[in-house]
């Protein structure tokens, strides 16, 4: 069993092609999929999805870029308060995209942070050209203290043991796939299984061989291949620690899952499925 981490599938690119998109996953043994928020306008749609799909989970949070109106402590927290919506996030600092004062950028990190801790659930965080402020904001708001996963982590070793150092995971994404990508091949390498996670990131950065493509939750399976060859382990090692990690870390339940067409108590979700074959 695979879990892709983080995707966007409510994004325009997956959704009009949604029935597939489950399909794949099933085909590829993707048993669920987080999808993740970058903005409260479009946060409805992300719950909704969760809601009417059990394969896929959802949270809630405001991306780094989106020069928006800032969502307060007390909002995340409100829309937090979901039993399929397992995380605050995406949340962070990215300096590649946006220059000049971005004093508002930390303040709305801060804020998922706090929001984070007071609904008691786990982070989810980019980082772009910011290491440095990112671990300190995560160091003086205390996010240790909830933990969760750097995502579609591209920075140094060292940045990735300060973050496993306040209880957070390592996630890849299919970067970890791309030749050119020796500095962060290497520090998959080093990066236990009991701390990593894996995702697509998708609709975006397809890994290879796939690679310029429109990505999907499906292809998480070439993340954890390419993971299982950097540290010569066997790919089921790979899968079952990644699942094990991300169904811990974010309280998942796929237990509750259904199984695929043919097992009893067929639900509206085998009927999905049944389109598969």
């Amino acid at each position: 069993m695979l879990i892709d981490s983080h995707c966007h599938i409510n994004f325009p690119e997956l959704a009009e092609n949604l029935e597939s998109i489950l399909c794949s996953m099933e085909e590829n043994q993707v048993v669920a999929a987080l999808c993740v928020g970058v903005n409260l306008e479009d946060f409805p749609q992300v719950r909704r999805l969760a809601e009417s799909h059990p394969k896929i989970y959802a949270s809630v949070g405001v991306h780094p870029d989106y020069e928006v109106g800032e969502p307060t402590v007390d909002e995340l927290v409100k829309l937090a308060d979901h039993p399929r919506v397992v995380a605050i996030g995406e949340t962070g600092l990215d300096y590649f995209r946006l220059k000049g004062d971005l004093d508002w950028q930390r303040t709305r990190f801060r804020n998922h942070i706090r929001a984070a801790r007071e609904a008691g659930k786990p982070l989810i965080i980019h980082t772009r050209e910011a290491a440095s402020d990112t671990l300190r904001i995560m160091k003086e708001e205390a996010a240790e203290g909830v933990g969760g996963v750097m995502h579609c982590f591209t920075e140094s070793l060292e940045v990735a043991r300060e973050a496993m150092a306040m209880n957070f995971h390592i996630s890849f994404s299919g970067i970890v796939t791309f030749k050119s990508a020796l500095a962060l091949k290497a520090v998959a390498k080093e990066v236990p299984l009991e701390r990593m996670l894996i995702e697509t990131d998708s609709p975006y950065l397809a890994p290879i061989p796939h690679r310029g493509k429109i990505n999907q939750p499906a292809y998480v399976r070439h993340v954890a291949e390419e993971i299982a060859s950097l540290k010569g382990i066997a790919f089921d090692e790979v899968a079952k620690a990644t699942t094990e990690n991300c169904v811990r870390l974010f309280g998942l339940d796929i237990a509750s899952i259904p199984s695929p067409p043919g097992a009893s108590g067929e639900t509206e979700s085998h009927r999905v499925w049944r389109g598969c074959r």
